[in-house]
């Protein structure tokens, strides 16, 4: 087992979700509308949901964006920065027509992880300003729309970017578990996940 990696197990995951729904609920209430950030959003976006429904209610409709990192390696060979490019996005028009769009919802933004924050201070970022292009448009205020983030790992590092707390408007930021900066190994990444669980209890991390 390589000491460098912190190996993580769906039961963890699972459970790592779970509180943070209990602590979604008691403090901005169910969300609207889950956004998940692929691809290691997608199965916590699935779990979570399943502790924020009350049973007799409807499933909170999970949305997809893609977004992918590329590194700005200047004129030369120093690596400046990373860009974010977005690879898939959100159609308002569809949400508009089946869902009555985002403007004044709570929506939950999810990850697997905030390393940098750099991928997180876009996607909030530019939803928020889509959702305000949104209610111009239809000539409506963003009102109580409201902006969370929940991710499976926060890793305790220096971030590159920093989120703006007044776009949130009330939303919360929340990890499920703040770890060191090591590279974390999800159970969806696994090829072997025998293995891969037996490494993750090892660690605690069951």
């Amino acid at each position: 087992m390589s000491q460098d990696k912190i190996y993580i197990s769906y039961n963890c995951v699972h459970k790592l979700c779970q509180k943070a729904a209990d602590e979604i609920l008691s403090t901005i209430g169910k969300p609207d509308v889950i956004v998940a950030i692929g691809g290691g959003g997608f199965i916590p976006s699935r779990i979570i949901r399943t502790f924020l429904k009350k049973e007799g209610e409807k499933n909170i409709p999970i949305q997809a964006i893609g977004l992918s990192l590329y590194e700005d390696m200047g004129s030369g060979t120093e690596c400046i920065g990373k860009e974010v490019i977005r690879t898939q996005w959100l159609d308002f028009g569809a949400l508009a027509r089946h869902f009555d769009s985002l403007i004044g919802k709570n929506i939950l933004i999810v990850d697997e992880v905030d390393d940098t924050r750099t991928t997180l201070h876009y996607a909030l970022t530019e939803l928020h300003e889509d959702v305000k292009k949104n209610a111009e448009a239809a000539g409506k205020d963003m009102g109580n729309t409201k902006f969370s983030i929940f991710v499976v790992n926060n890793k305790l590092k220096e971030k590159r970017a920093e989120l703006d707390t007044t776009l949130m408007n009330g939303g919360i930021y929340l990890s499920g578990e703040d770890v060191e900066d090591r590279w974390i190994a999800y159970p969806w990444e696994s090829d072997d996940i025998d293995t891969h669980t037996k490494n993750a209890i090892e660690q605690g991390n069951n």
